[in-house]
């Protein structure tokens, strides 16, 4: 099978495990795996029509945009500031699944185990399930994982990223796969400037919509690992922007984050022309928390433009961009 673009990397990856023991390994995969997504990353081909279309739409948006499409079928991408650092928001939770399924991987944690819930876990922002529980309720990790995922439960979340082996722990494994832009800043020894910088998280468009790839072809810890954090990330309750552009009927595997002057969105749509994507916004002028948010409006937008890009002469539409 011809390889191309991602999968050039993905495929390099595995031959790691073929250098000679006597490598000092810790030190050489890291720069190892940056050169080979460098690598791949040129070779993919720029749409120059898709990005020019982007590159309108987001014109005279009140604050800084990034934007990343991948379109692995035909092996092009479209970029507006894809390397440009910007705040995870619950985005973050991506991470943390990923240092979560690796525990249970290695056998450290199992995804049906039950956790006993304490008041020490309590942390409650918004409408958090998991804050509502009683000292010692019993819960399965997989459901843990699910309102992490799924509603985007920060109580959950933060219970999780402790499961995981804390922040430094998850960026350990980010920088061990080659993302140099990717954090946990959130309780993390030594991260205090970026957590007042950029909050719980860090990342840029491309690394995000590269982790986003990974996990659908499988190659985010193991083929099994992957498909079901795939799983996981197709059940996302909040669906109101990007999601709301896509016909009901096509999986979408889909993690989003807002902060009052952040607002973003990574997304896998497998429609009959698959792609992957991601909007990040901060510095956003607009900080309302209504259904025409700027920035929602532009997510709802830039969603709009890519299915009808991808998928021309359909007659479906998506909900309204502003009402």
């Amino acid at each position: 099978m011809e390889l191309t673009g991602l999968n050039i990397f993905y495929d390099n990856i595995s031959r790691v495990n073929c250098m000679p023991q006597q490598t000092p390994m810790k030190k050489i995969i890291p720069a190892f795996l940056a050169t080979l997504l460098l690598t791949a990353l040129q070779a993919q081909k720029t749409d120059k029509k898709l990005e020019h279309q982007l590159k309108q739409l987001v014109a005279g948006f009140r604050g800084d945009v990034g934007i990343y499409v991948l379109d692995a079928k035909k092996n092009k991408v479209a970029a507006i500031n894809a390397d440009s650092v910007f705040p995870t928001a619950s985005i973050v939770k991506i991470p943390i699944m990923i240092a979560v399924m690796d525990k249970i991987e290695k056998g450290q944690l199992s995804y049906h185990q039950r956790l006993t819930y304490t008041d020490s876990l309590y942390y409650n922002e918004g409408d958090d399930i998991l804050a509502s529980f009683k000292d010692s309720s019993s819960i399965e990790l997989s459901k843990v994982m699910m309102l992490m995922l799924t509603t985007s439960d920060n109580c959950a979340s933060l219970w999780l990223q402790g499961l995981a082996g804390t922040g430094s722990r998850i960026n350990e494994i980010l920088d061990s796969t080659g993302y140099t832009q990717t954090r946990v800043n959130s309780r993390t020894p030594g991260r205090q400037g970026n957590r007042a910088q950029y909050g719980w998280g860090q990342t840029s468009p491309r690394e995000m919509v590269t982790i986003m790839s990974r996990i659908v072809n499988g190659s985010m810890l193991s083929p099994q690992a992957s498909e079901k954090m795939l799983r996981l990330l197709g059940r996302q309750y909040w669906d109101e922007e990007a999601i709301s552009q896509i016909p009901p009927g096509v999986f979408v595997a889909d993690k989003n984050g807002a902060v009052d002057a952040s607002r973003s969105e990574v997304m896998f749509v497998n429609g009959p022309h698959p792609y992957t994507w991601a909007i990040f916004t901060k510095n956003n002028q607009d900080t309302s928390w209504e259904y025409n948010n700027e920035a929602w409006v532009l997510t709802r937008k830039v969603s709009a433009l890519l299915w009808n890009y991808y998928n021309p002469g359909g007659n479906w539409k998506g909900a309204p961009f502003e009402k």
